[in-house]
């Protein structure tokens, strides 16, 4: 017995140094798995930030600073885990995001493989005011992530993180799976807008569309369709020499016909059509002008607000106003004058709507602007439009109460684009009523839903008001033909 006692207090010692240099190696190799994680490829922590024991203030027990990670000065590390297996060296993860105009094949917003078969992205610290928003794709509007089930998913944002358990300098790291992707939906190669012969739809469709081919565009595309719908009446013999006012909708795709790969459209057939029939409105003629895809942002963008993203916003405006509408023109019975052409659109289409029409005041009198965004590089868009001496006679613009979603993390952000709109309000009427004809009074109309999203189900529930706002029932103006085409 006491040679056993002898034995174990020799020991003791060598076990007590062996454990301790074992839990100094276990928390070296965590920290190094964790730095690694966001260096070289291994696998990141699930699905939230890494928690580091180092504390930057050097103090333990430092109460917790919990902040967005996109804002803080480091970045963060973006994973993703692939579960379909459909992303490839060719079809690589790209970032669509509200920080690059939702561009689904942005270069400098690409995924990069890793060993462990996912992939990965060192986000610097955003530039644009607000968390980020964002989703992944493969390189293409026809691929964006949805659910298992193959429904459309949410925006994707961060949780905030506590600053306290970050080590100076270390980035976050998160990690996100992928279920699914749109384009493998058992509808998805029945995408009409990637066919220009494709059989306009019966169903779904209300009243007359047609589609015209209008050459070129900034982008080297050759040709580019835009669909034309005719109000009721149109086609009628009695009405063969009346001549209807025009809308000109940006992001054209989704102004009549829902998409297999968009959650909603705008319905504007539909609503066109009940008005119409209502007498609440003049007919009018409706252009959509489809976007130009990967190159939304570059061709509605009047100056730069995006990084990485040049404006061609000019060019883009010259080539609506010198290209499609004398194309539209020439092909339908349009009133001529700047008090019967409006154009409109949402978001960027919005901002580049009303750059077109103060660009163009002899061919665009009326505008359209819905959600316009406002909240890029410090407002810099409402300042640029500030600048401009020429602002159409009739505006209406609305902006939704929760433009970013109803979550708190973006309480901030929708109210900094409500205050834009006041602001928006008060310039539009002090440049309005500076500029125009003796005898001509500007007529604006500003709404904020409350409730409204930044989705195309709002500007849906919008329209319809914008249209009576923008084109009141004209009597005894002259038209031939039977009251309101009917």
């Amino acid at each position: 017995m006491n040679k056993v006692m002898l034995t174990a207090w020799l020991i003791a010692p060598v076990l007590a140094v062996g454990g301790l240099w074992m839990t100094i190696d276990r928390d070296a190799a965590r920290k190094n798995r964790a730095m690694m994680s966001a260096k070289t490829g291994a696998k990141a922590e699930q699905p939230k930030p890494a928690t580091p024991t180092n504390n930057p203030a050097g103090t333990a027990g430092a109460e917790a600073t919990l902040s967005s990670p996109d804002l803080i000065e480091q970045g963060f590390v973006l994973v993703v885990k692939d579960k379909s297996g459909k992303a490839s060296t060719q079809e690589p993860i790209h970032l669509a995001s509200s920080w690059n105009g939702w561009n689904p094949a942005d270069p400098a917003f690409k995924l990069s493989p890793r060993s462990d078969l996912r992939w990965q992205i060192i986000m610097k610290k955003g530039k644009i005011d607000g968390p980020i928003e964002f989703k992944f794709t493969r390189g293409n509007s026809d691929s964006w992530e949805c659910n298992a089930d193959l429904s459309g998913r949410s925006n994707r944002t961060l949780p905030k993180i506590d600053l306290s358990k970050l080590a100076k300098g270390e980035q976050p790291v998160f990690e996100f799976e992928v279920e699914a992707w749109e384009d493998m939906r058992p509808n998805a190669a029945a995408r009409p807008d990637l066919d220009p012969y494709f059989k306009l739809p019966t169903e779904g469709l209300t009243g007359t569309l047609r589609r015209l081919q209008v050459a070129g565009g900034e982008q080297p595309f050759g040709v580019r369709d835009v669909m034309v719908w005719l109000p009721p009446g149109y086609e009628k013999p009695e009405n063969a020499k009346r001549q209807y006012p025009v809308l000109y909708m940006q992001d054209g795709q989704n102004v009549f016909l829902k998409m297999p790969t968009t959650p909603d459209e705008w319905g504007a057939d539909e609503t066109a059509t009940k008005l119409i029939n209502e007498g609440k409105v003049e007919p009018m003629i409706i252009v959509g002008v489809p976007h130009a895809g990967k190159a939304r942002a570059t061709e509605y963008l009047p100056i730069e607000l995006l990084d990485g993203v040049p404006a061609r916003g000019k060019q883009y405006a010259a080539w609506l106003v010198g290209e499609v509408m004398p194309r539209v023109e020439r092909a339908f019975r349009v009133k001529p004058g700047a008090e019967n052409t409006a154009v409109g659109g949402s978001s960027f289409g919005a901002i580049i709507s009303l750059y077109v029409a103060q660009q163009y005041p002899e061919k665009v009198g009326k505008v359209l602007l819905e959600s316009m965004s406002t909240n890029f590089k410090d407002g810099a868009i409402l300042k640029f439009f500030a600048e401009q001496k020429n602002w159409p006679r009739t505006i209406s613009f609305a902006m939704g109460g929760k433009e970013r979603g109803e979550a708190s993390e973006h309480d901030a952000v929708n109210k900094a684009m409500v205050e834009a709109t006041a602001a928006f309000e008060t310039m539009a009427r002090e440049k309005m009523l500076s500029g125009g004809k003796e005898g001509d009074k500007p007529a604006l109309r500003v709404v904020v839903d409350e409730k409204g999203q930044h989705t195309e189900s709002a500007w849906k529930s919008r329209f319809g008001p914008a249209l009576e706002f923008l084109f009141p029932p004209q009597v005894n103006k002259g038209d031939k033909g039977e009251k309101n085409g009917k």
